[in-house]
Order: structure tokens, then sequence, then C-alpha cells
């Protein structure tokens, strides 16, 4: 027991000493006074991060990329799932392989930017939801999660009744795999929160921009020398307001998952086994 506490406290300190840290002075944290409580309330930083009005831009279209982009994945990895976890299906084992083949190998940066061009969606939306709309590793949790809990039998028999593939799929297998979609919307949703590289690449338009490059650019600001005319006195100064603005942006870009995680750590763990357990 004195065991798991001492871990569980090693875990959740850090995340606690950023939330400290963000409502404290800059200058105290740098000189490790703050430990358990903030010391000389200062709020400049998340002042700077909310008066920046890309902010909210930001959180609106991080959620749209989060909610689409879930929505895409989920349909098209529980679809194929289903499909190639079928014995029926001819050269199934071909098709994994190749798939399972781009988890190791892949064109590259450079191609697949070309590729995007191409087909016209730099600088839109759809190179950040679509480029990422199927995880070989969540395909194959799926396929193994629906060929180990809905046995061939249970096709049989309702085909005996006439049912075919597709109203199977719907009224057997998707109502039966809850449990696996929980896991492919939570990977797909904490994926898509956090991203920032496909934007930071394939967007140029500032009100397309996500939450994290939102934050990145007023990071950016803050350690600039263009930030301290008029404002601040000195370099120090403005590292100080920098580095508020560091503990800050954890805080804006990390709330929403750490009030979320707690409640659907569950099946965060049930994907993992179910992914350790069977091949």
């Amino acid at each position: 027991m004195l065991i798991f506490v001492l871990v569980t406290l090693i875990v959740l300190y850090p995340l606690y000493f950023i939330l400290i840290g963000a409502f404290s002075d800059p200058n105290l944290v740098s000189r490790g006074e703050v430990w358990l409580y903030p010391k000389g309330l200062n709020f400049d930083g998340f002042e700077r991060i909310f008066s920046n009005g890309y902010i909210w831009t930001g959180y609106r279209n991080t959620i749209v990329y989060a909610a689409l982009g879930t929505a895409i994945s989920v349909a098209l990895t529980i679809t194929a799932a289903y499909a190639l976890a079928r014995k029926d299906l001819i050269g199934r084992n071909v098709i994994m392989f190749a798939i399972t083949f781009t988890m190791f190998f892949s064109g590259g940066l450079i191609p697949t930017y070309l590729l995007v061009r191409e087909l016209g969606m730099v600088n839109t939306m759809w190179a950040l939801v679509l480029l990422p709309a199927v995880s070989v590793y969540q395909l194959i949790i799926a396929r193994t999660f629906i060929q180990a809990t809905i046995p061939e039998e249970l096709f049989e028999a309702a085909s005996i009744d006439g049912c075919n593939h597709t109203t199977f799929f719907f009224r057997m297998v998707l109502p039966l795999s809850q449990a696996i979609i929980a896991v492919i919307v939570l990977f797909n949703v904490v994926f898509h929160w956090n991203s920032y590289f496909p934007a930071l690449i394939y967007l140029r338009d500032r009100e397309l921009q996500p939450l994290q490059l939102v934050l990145r650019e007023i990071l950016i600001q803050s350690q600039s020398s263009d930030m301290s005319g008029g404002y601040f006195e000195d370099t120090a100064e403005q590292q100080k307001l920098a580095e508020s603005i560091k503990y800050g942006m954890v805080i804006v870009a990390s709330l929403p998952m750490l009030v979320l995680y707690p409640f659907l750590q569950k099946y965060f763990v049930k994907g993992v086994m179910i992914g350790s357990i069977k091949g």
C-alpha cells in the first residue's frame, strides 16, 4: 500500500506542480520556493494567453478536428476490422500484410506532402482528419477484438434467417463492439487534441490553426525581443512572463484531457491489453 501511495505521488506531483506554478511568481518558482501551494499569485501568463484573439479559434478548430477525425477513424477502422476478421475474405492475409507493412515503412514527409498537394488538401482541414484516419495499431486490436468476442457460429445462425453481412455488422457486431469502439474513440480524441505537426506542415491560414499551434505562436512571441517594447523594462521581466506563459499553456492545453482521462482510463487499459494478449 505504501509503495502504491508513493508511486501515485510521484506521478501526480509534476501535474500539481505545473498547476501551482502557473499561478505563482516565476521568480519564486525558479528559486525552488514553490512546493505545496502557490506563492506570489500571478495571472500574467493566463492574461497574455487569453488576450490573444486566436485562442478561442484554436479551441474551436481543435474540437472540430477531434470530433470529425474521430468519427471518420471509427467508421473506417471498425468496418475494415470486421472485413479482415472474416475468414471467408479472399486474400485477407495478403491485405493484412500490406497494411502492417506500412507500420514500419513509409514514403516519408516529402512524398506525402506532394501527394496531399496534388489532392488539393493543402491548407484545408481534410489534411488533418483524413491522413491519420486509419491507424494500423487500432485496426489490429479492433480485428483481434472482433475475432475473439464474436464467434463465427453467430453469423452462421443469423445467415440461416437471411441475414447478410451488412445487417449482421450493424445489428450484431456494432452493439457487441462498444468496448473497442470506445478505445478507438479515446485514442483518436487524444491524438487529434495533441497533434500539431501535421497542421504545421499543411496549414497556412491562421483561421484553420488548432490550439497547439496558437499556443506555440504565443510562446514564441513571448520569447522574442519584439514583445519587450513598451511592456517590459528589461530582459528579466520578459523572461518572467515567458515562464508564466509556459506553465499556463500546459494547463490550457491539457485541462480537457486531464478532466476526461480519470473517467475513461479503463478503456485505455482495455485497448492496451487487447493488443498485448492477442497477436
